[in-house]
């Protein structure tokens, strides 16, 4: 009987009826979780995605602005380079060095500058590479330049070193060349000949001979007798010995009929009253000359002068009364 009540109890029936009811909420709750979850995972991803692409755009902005900044700098390097190298070659020029690398380097550079191509990190690496170079080039030829600078300068040195030695011995040449004319004149001078023990004498018509001074009537000629003083300079050798007679006025006694003539004494022609040529032989000879003069001699007083070869050899005064 009672098993029967249970089994018609509405209340009973009606938990039964609940339970498929409340399984198949469950079943759509998970569900709608499974969704949601799956939306949150997607939406994190995207965000996720969003913002690595927004940062990796951010990177390559970056990238690409630093890209063109070593681009522009690289570029103004090169420009410097290029200017510093018209420096260099002209310096080197003046210097006498070599410029054709530097020539070259330089052409390099202007076809670097003035190609049009867009710029990467490699071609950027290539041009710093480049630049690299080129400054180990400007370096080497600061180097050279200092070597070269050193070089004219000892060149310098020494070449106005040459040219005091050069001055110094031109100094002494002409101081040695002055002491040669010095000793020239010295000799010449010392080697010319000198009349000694000149005596003059009035010879008249009977031969008598009457030392000076002496009258005009007893003068039908005039004769000179001297010695050559002795030298050891002077050369053995033959000489013309002239002599002259000079009046009170300055005129010369002569008759080049009488074997009179001139010779060059001083720059200008004198004449000369008598001449002899003589072997010269250091024994101190003794000369004679005569001289008529075919007309009476006037008073006064006169000059008896002797030469040879441009100088005088010695002179003396005489008086007619």
């Amino acid at each position: 009987m009672t098993e029967n009540t249970s089994n018609n109890d509405p209340i009973k029936k009606d938990e039964h009826k609940e339970q498929p009811v409340s399984r198949d909420n469950k079943k759509s709750n998970r569900k709608t979780a499974i969704i949601v979850a799956i939306l949150a995972i997607i939406i994190i991803v995207q965000g996720i995605k969003i913002y690595l692409d927004h940062q990796e755009s951010v990177a390559t902005e970056n990238q690409l602005a630093s890209t063109e900044q070593e681009l522009a700098v690289t570029m103004q390097r090169l420009t410097d380079i290029s200017h510093e190298l018209d420096e260099k070659i002209a310096e080197i020029e003046k210097l006498g060095g070599d410029v054709s690398e530097l020539q070259k380097a330089k052409a390099d550079i202007e076809e670097e500058l003035n190609r049009q191509q867009r710029a990467n990190r490699s071609t950027i690496r290539n041009l710093k590479d480049k630049v690299g170079g080129y400054e180990v080039l400007l370096k080497a030829k600061d180097e050279e330049i200092e070597r070269l600078k050193n070089v004219n300068t000892e060149l310098l040195t020494e070449n106005t070193s040459l040219k005091t030695e050069k001055n110094q011995l031109f100094d002494s040449l002409s101081q040695v060349t002055k002491s040669k004319d010095e000793l020239i004149s010295k000799v010449e001078l010392a080697s010319q000949l000198k009349a000694e023990n000149i005596t003059i004498y009035a010879v008249n018509s009977r031969g008598k001979e009457r030392e000076a001074p002496f009258k005009s009537r007893q003068a039908d000629k005039i004769k000179v007798i001297f010695n050559i003083a002795e030298n050891k300079v002077a050369p053995i050798e033959g000489k013309n010995i002239m002599v002259r007679i000079v009046d009170g006025n300055g005129q010369v006694i002569f008759d080049v009929a009488k074997g009179s003539g001139t010779f060059m004494y001083e720059g200008k022609e004198e004449f000369y009253t008598s001449n002899r040529e003589i072997l010269f032989d250091n024994t101190r000879q003794q000369l004679t000359f005569e001289y008529e003069k075919g007309s009476e001699w006037e008073e006064g007083l006169y000059t008896l002068e002797v030469y040879t070869e441009g100088y005088k050899m010695g002179s003396k005064q005489f008086e007619v009364k």
